[in-house]
């Protein structure tokens, strides 16, 4: 669970719409997907559940950023990890996960690997249907799996506002 410490910082240093494509139900949906791949291939919770709501915090913009994934990495550095609830070697993975999450990279550690897959499947929300070539896990991979995770993104892109998924997510906004 995200502490409402960490909750406050996050909304004091996202500069993006929280509501936009980029922002808080992004967030939700990427929690839920990483969180529900790491239940079948034992990747580390704490550190997909981190990824889906420090993956982004660095945006400028919500669609022409490449290095917006670097200056995340950089951002996690510097908070301690009392904030964060982790170790310096989960940090270590943490970091890495940020910062290539928009890369394109396919190999990588099963935690690593696993946010990736949870961002990628929540391409939807933009109206663009994921590649399964472009995943890293079998579990994302599966017809089942990510065609739930492709109908929640795309509900998000024909509603844009998938409240049952932020109300899912505990903590209050």
């Amino acid at each position: 669970m995200i502490s409402q410490e960490l909750i406050q910082l996050i909304r004091e240093t996202f500069q993006l719409n929280w509501k936009g494509v980029h922002g808080v139900s992004h967030w939700a949906r990427v929690r839920l997907n990483g969180l529900l791949i790491a239940e079948k291939n034992g990747a580390n919770l704490r550190v997909v559940e981190l990824f889906a709501f420090l993956h982004d915090i660095k945006r400028e913009a919500d669609f022409n950023d490449p290095l917006h994934g670097e200056r995340a990495a950089q951002f996690i550095e510097t908070l301690p990890d009392e904030l964060l609830e982790i170790n310096q070697g989960e940090k270590k993975l943490l970091m890495l996960a940020c910062h290539d999450h928009s890369k394109g990279f396919i190999e990588a550690d099963m935690t690593v690997g696993t946010c990736w897959d949870a961002d990628r499947l929540d391409l939807g929300r933009g109206g663009q249907r994921p590649n399964t070539r472009k995943l890293c896990t079998e579990v994302a991979k599966q017809p089942d799996f990510f065609e739930q995770a492709y109908q929640r993104a795309i509900y998000q892109h024909r509603s844009q506002s998938n409240i049952a998924l932020v109300q899912k997510w505990k903590p209050a906004l």
